[in-house]
């Protein structure tokens, strides 16, 4: 994609971006911003143009974003604030040997060298703990409902992605999103269900989820949550 320079309509910044791949002209709410993608050869005004036709529905679609923003918690991170495991929020304590360091029903327990660290050290500590939480849970739960299908997952890893909660390749190699873990254990065990559903049925047909289904019964209205609120979903 090529990108032209920013324009504004009725105070309204945007973007026109051309792509050789494209047929028509559409509105896109990027993470930079709006953008109107039109396709190479298109005559920049037709895509001033559609903007300026669709200026409700952009200023409705930023609207949203802003509400959105202002919902996405902010942490402090010292001792004893409290962040989301699995749907509960559990005071953060600091583990005295680093065998002891892990998440549990009533606390999550951070082991640190420093008795005070500084806020970006734990941070990253933190983040590092739930990897490892969510790595092993995620393992757990994919390979027993992998194991209902008769199934075997190759592999089982995490990391912080901006757009999939969860991955399938081919080769049956799960992928999850580790943030998915601050969410409520249902919508846990649904996304595990999805992924795992695709090792068998790599598409979203109808077979595919009668295999969710019948993994998680409830899925659509997991499924529901995690569209409405996996923006929260942040540490």
């Amino acid at each position: 994609m090529s990108e032209a320079s920013g324009f504004v309509y009725e105070e309204i910044p945007y973007r026109l971006v051309r792509s050789p791949r494209r047929k028509r002209v559409g509105l896109v709410m990027a993470r930079n911003g709006v953008e109107v993608r039109i396709p190479q050869r298109c005559a920049a005004v037709h895509g001033h143009r559609f903007l300026q036709d669709n200026v409700q529905w952009v200023r409705a679609q930023l609207l949203r974003s802003r509400e959105r923003a202002a919902q996405v918690p902010e942490y402090v991170y010292r001792w004893g604030e409290h962040f989301p495991w699995l749907g509960c929020r559990l005071p953060l304590e600091r583990a005295a040997r680093p065998g002891e360091a892990g998440t549990g029903s009533e606390s999550i327990r951070v082991y640190t060298r420093e008795l005070q660290p500084d806020p970006a050290r734990l941070q990253a500590a933190l983040h590092k703990l739930y990897q490892r939480e969510a790595l092993a849970l995620l393992a757990q739960k994919s390979e027993q409902q992998a194991a209902r299908l008769g199934l075997q997952p190759a592999a089982v890893r995490v990391r912080r992605t901006r757009s999939k909660w969860g991955h399938c390749t081919l080769r049956g190699e799960l992928q999850y999103n580790w943030l998915i873990c601050l969410a409520p254990e249902p919508v846990v065990d649904y996304l595990v269900a999805h992924e795992v559903s695709h090792m068998r049925h790599h598409n979203h047909s109808r077979a595919f989820w009668q295999l969710v289904e019948q993994l998680c019964p409830d899925y659509q209205h997991l499924r529901r949550w995690l569209r409405e609120n996996g923006h929260r979903l942040v540490l």
